[in-house]
């Protein structure tokens, strides 16, 4: 279940007559647990308490009290051995009038009337598996919102199917801003009386809703036309006392759906909810699932933490808009110039949605202003930050709805807050027309027509704040040589998931600028515009992106493209999880990254620290990498950089599967024809390597190709594989069908032993999954080889130095690592060794291997499990760390960062010196 769903479930259960002995199983219900595993608490097969409650492991104890005793009984559970022996997170006790819970953990507390306690829906979220932010957690009513809009839209659809159509979904969407803006405006005393629209339709509209959607088509009309017009305009007496809000929200048609019974009670419900409880930072990105039949599910989930967005807009332009009102202190003129120059600050996010990072934007820009007129006298002062400066483009249509009304509700929010109820209400109608919200493609759009460069003039076309700023009246507006941020954050979508029209955008953006567009993350295309539009005017951008842009082979293919128009990383967040709402969500992995033409002498590296803390660090330089130091790119190298071994790629068979044998299929064989012992062979990819799994396979020499050819066993699998690699597309696999007694790609075998590497990892284990093999065993293609190389080498792969080193120049497969001996290995930056660093090396690689060997049969899988190493095992590798590290600079580095920063700076000497020479 969703938020939107639990909280639905919750208020339905609030409703319903108390009954102590079902609540317990009612409220565990609402938070998606399974039938069965509420019969299986019922029956007392998994209910674990102790004093005539129900305690679900891990989870809650819940206890219906008598009433008046909900203090004690919340007590009882407290103190309760059965509570902390099931690691119960909440404890909940309630009589049916009253209502408390406490986080065991935190000791944090609800206490409200029973009917109240769906309000704080939020505080138990976790006990459906969804990680929430206190921010969400303080927000139930944008949720609850959103639910509620959603039935009503679905509602609408059911009776108004063309309502769906691309024809008028438009229309829909338009119609559904239109009502929100209305339930906003009728609590905010935007509309004279208290919910003054809703009880209009209430009261005007027949029960069995057959004049619902005429009723709401003039109160619309009503709110387009001005005072003065509406005796000629037939407006009648009923809709009369609504304001004129014109700003283009209700011009054109006042077309509205028809409504159903259902529909029209769904309408009311919303429309008693207190609207003044709305968020507009996140509210638009909740219910941008809304209008998504695609999206529906994750209803109530699309939601960017405040937090998360100002580490994009802080660094940007929000910090120093700061440290400069910190410096003027109470100085009128600076102030005054301070505020001058914050009106002239355009904010764009070419990728909005619903317009959080300009919602958030305003709002703090907004805080700022404040301070400057109150420490000026001036605190009732009308600002002069229009909205106009915060522009964004969005390519579905209902966000870019949203993001308009989300921004015109901010403002009103604002002028509340800082003017007062009469000042915002006086400057608040009617609407202004202008908008500079786009509906359209970012990637196709030139975005000096949105935010041209500065002191140039522009002419847009329209006279509506719901058409696009391409569309609107032609109004003039010179840009006199304000600043221009550009931020947000774009679709992401790696290569393999771009759909068709996608590529072709990436084509159109990056043209002959590189060849490599194909394997680009769909990001990419946003950093090329903004770089290209920073060769223009003066700018600055900052984007949240996946870190794979940052690692990797998409570094080279496209960083030294946006550093050749003069920009420059200005700052940058390195790898943190960017998660939302969704239930067991992981987030994904991301960076923020900022470029500029005109950066100053640091540069600031943020990181985030295991505690959650944010560390800043000023640095003269960034490189592509988001590690600090020079430019420095990681070219592919064909054969090691250094001293070390070669690493190959393992051996492909392609034969349809007839040279591997399990253990079952190599037994019977063994049974049937003993001879073939010496030509079936330990078989060993990836999952068998780190798994332990068994796997064979027929290795057939040269040598022994005319006896395989007449052996029963060996013919039959020949003509197989024969018969496979006729049929295949590629011809230089027909071309092996010449030859089925061997694998087509064979990159070596060893005599002693092979150190293998695993070519994908999971991100969890600390070390790269590294094994040595029997001389006797066959690498397959999912692995890496170094055969019959000093051990040594096995001492390298096995670091900390090289594991880091493989995460940032080789990059991640989703959040695993991704290894590659051209990219990784053979440029992996290394001093000369000396005999003793060799001898000692091989010593800390022997000692890693007799830390494994104790634990046999344990798996590598077993072994690195993080929550689950041996203590032996981990105090080696800290051994082969420490010998490693020392080599390099004479100690163990202090972090991962210092690491980094090392090997980069080793890797640009090494490389210097082999072009010089």
């Amino acid at each position: 279940m969703n938020a939107v769903e639990i909280e639905e479930a919750i208020s339905a259960l609030a409703e319903q007559p108390f009954e102590p002995d079902e609540f317990p199983f009612a409220f565990l219900e609402a938070f998606g647990n399974k039938a069965t595993t509420v019969k299986r608490l019922r029956s007392g097969a998994s209910n674990r308490s102790d004093c005539g409650g129900v305690l679900q492991t891990n989870n809650i104890h819940i206890k219906a009290c008598d009433e008046g005793e909900v203090e004690a009984c919340l007590a009882q559970l407290r103190s309760s051995p059965a509570t902390t022996r099931a690691k119960a997170k909440f404890i909940l006790a309630t009589d049916g009038r009253d209502f408390q819970a406490e986080d065991v953990n935190t000791g944090e507390v609800v206490v409200c009337d029973f009917a109240d306690f769906p309000e704080h829906f939020g505080f138990f979220l976790p006990l459906a598996g969804i990680t929430t932010v206190k921010q969400v957690r303080e927000s139930a009513f944008d949720i609850k919102a959103t639910g509620r809009l959603n039935r009503l839209y679905v509602e609408l659809l059911k009776d108004n199917p063309e309502w769906g159509t691309s024809e008028r979904r438009h229309d829909m969407n338009h119609f559904m801003a239109r009502l929100i803006f209305c339930f906003f405006a009728e609590d905010t005393d935007i509309f004279p009386k208290d919910d003054e629209f809703t009880s209009t339709i209430e009261r005007m509209s027949e029960k069995d809703s057959s004049n619902t959607h005429e009723i709401i088509s003039e109160l619309f009309r009503a709110m387009n036309t001005k005072i003065e017009d509406r005796a000629a305009a037939g407006i009648p007496r009923w809709a009369s006392s609504f304001p004129y809000v014109n700003g283009g929200l209700f011009s054109k048609s006042v077309d509205v759906p028809r409504f159903s019974r259902i529909a029209r009670s769904y309408l009311l419900h919303i429309g008693n909810l207190d609207w003044k409880k709305i968020n507009p930072d996140i509210f638009g990105s909740m219910i941008q699932a809304v209008a998504d039949d695609e999206e529906r599910g994750a209803l109530g989930m699309h939601y960017t933490s405040v937090p998360n967005i100002l580490k994009v807009l802080n660094p940007l332009f929000l910090d120093d808009l700061r440290e400069k009102l910190e410096e003027t202190g109470d100085n009128a003129r600076k102030l005054l110039n301070l505020r001058s120059r914050m009106a002239k600050i355009r904010v764009f996010d070419p990728a909005c949605g619903s317009g959080n990072f300009l919602v958030i934007a305003y709002k703090e820009m907004r805080a700022i202003e404040a301070e400057i007129n109150k420490r000026r006298g001036e605190a009732d002062r009308r600002s002069e930050i229009p909205l106009t400066n915060f522009r964004g483009i969005e390519l579905r249509d209902f966000p870019a709805e949203i993001a308009r009304l989300a921004l015109i509700i901010a403002e009103y929010q604002c002028d509340v807050t800082y003017r007062g109820q009469r000042e915002a209400l006086r400057d608040f109608l009617p609407l202004d027309a202008m908008n500079w919200i786009t509906c359209g493609n970012a990637l196709r759009i030139d975005w000096s027509s949105i935010c041209p460069p500065t002191r140039t003039g522009v002419k847009m076309h329209g006279d509506d704040l719901f058409s696009t700023p391409l569309d609107q009246a032609e109004i003039d507006f010179e840009n006199e040589g304000g600043e221009t941020y550009i931020c947000g954050n774009p679709p992401y979508l790696g290569s393999k998931w771009q759909s068709p029209e996608q590529k072709d955008d990436l084509r159109l953006v990056f043209g002959a600028n590189t060849n490599n567009w194909k394997s680009l993350d769909y990001v990419s295309g946003w950093f090329w515009k903004a770089a290209d539009y920073g060769t223009k005017t003066k700018s600055a951008s900052a984007f949240v992106a996946t870190n794979s842009i940052c690692q990797g082979l998409q570094v080279p293919m496209l960083w030294p493209h946006i550093f050749a128009t003069g920009h420059e990383i200005q700052f940058a967040h390195t790898s943190f999880k960017w998660s939302n709402l969704a239930s067991k969500n992981a987030g994904v992995i991301v960076s923020i990254v900022s470029i500029s033409n005109d950066v100053g002498r640091f540069r600031r590296l943020y990181s985030t620290a295991d505690d959650g803390a944010i560390e800043e660090r000023q640095v003269e330089s960034i490189n592509s990498y988001l590690v600090a130091g020079t430019n420095t790119i990681v070219q592919q190298s064909r054969s090691p950089l250094t001293e070390v071994s070669p690493m190959l790629f393992g051996n492909m068979p392609r034969d349809d599967g007839n040279f591997v044998l399990s253990s079952e299929e190599r037994r019977s064989a063994l049974e049937r024809y003993p001879e073939l012992d010496r030509f079936i062979r330990p078989y060993l990819g990836s999952e068998q390597m780190i798994q332990g799994k068994p796997r064979w396979c027929i290795w057939i020499a040269e040598s022994d190709r005319e006896f395989a050819e007449c052996h029963p066993f060996l013919r039959e699998v020949l003509a197989n594989v024969r018969a496979f690699r006729l049929k295949s597309a590629a011809s230089s696999t027909r071309d092996f069908a010449k030859r089925p007694h061997r694998f087509v790609q064979i990159a070596g075998t060893a005599k002693k032993y092979s150190i293998a590497v695993s070519k994908v990892s999971s991100e969890r284990r600390s070390y790269l999954p590294v094994d040595v093999l029997h001389g006797r065993s066959i690498v397959s293609d999912l692995l890496f080889a170094i055969y019959d190389a000093p051990l040594w080498n096995f001492a390298l792969v096995a670091s900390k130095l090289h594991t880091v080193w493989i995460a940032t120049a080789c990059g991640k497969l989703k959040t695993d690592y991704r290894y590659s001996n051209t990219l990784g290995w053979n440029t992996f930056p290394l001093p000369r060794l000396t005999e003793k660093n060799k001898a000692d090396l091989t010593r800390s690689a022997e000692e890693l291997l007799l830390a494994r060997e104790a634990h046999f049969p344990a798996t590598i899988a077993d072994l690195y499990d993080p929550e689950k190493m041996p203590d032996d095992l981990r105090a080696a590798h800290d051994r082969n760390d420490e010998v490693l590290e020392r080599i390099y600079i004479g100690r163990l580095f202090k972090n991962d960062t210092e690491r980094l920063e090392k090997l980069f700076d080793l890797y640009k000497k090494m490389t210097t010196r082999g072009a010089a020479a």
